[in-house]
């Protein structure tokens, strides 16, 4: 399986993660899949209106210029992490951002 393959995988798997997740680590999650996705941010935070909207801008923009194959890999180590440090007996989805 390459890495794009994996990649969307854990994203899936990113959607299982129990609801008590930790926003800061959603915020990482929600930076690094724009990165891979998308790649440098290219949306002006002069335009938001709220902070849930600037953070997720801001996460984004903390990994600008990170190619995508190291945002895909750090994006599924966070995953993996994340699967590894919680319960799996309380699986919910995520509604924290429109990626999801």
């Amino acid at each position: 399986m390459g890495l794009k393959e994996k990649f969307e995988e854990h994203h899936l798997k990113d959607k299982l993660l129990p609801g008590t997740i930790d926003h800061k680590d959603m915020l990482i999650l929600y930076g690094l899949y724009k990165q891979a996705k998308i790649g440098n941010v290219n949306t002006d935070p002069s335009t938001f209106s709220n902070g849930i909207d600037i953070a997720m801008w801001d996460a984004w923009k903390a990994v600008e210029g990170k190619p995508t194959d190291e945002a895909m890999t750090e994006y599924i180590a966070k995953v993996k992490a994340l699967v590894h440090e919680t319960s799996t007996s309380s699986l919910t989805i995520c509604h924290c951002c429109s990626i999801c």
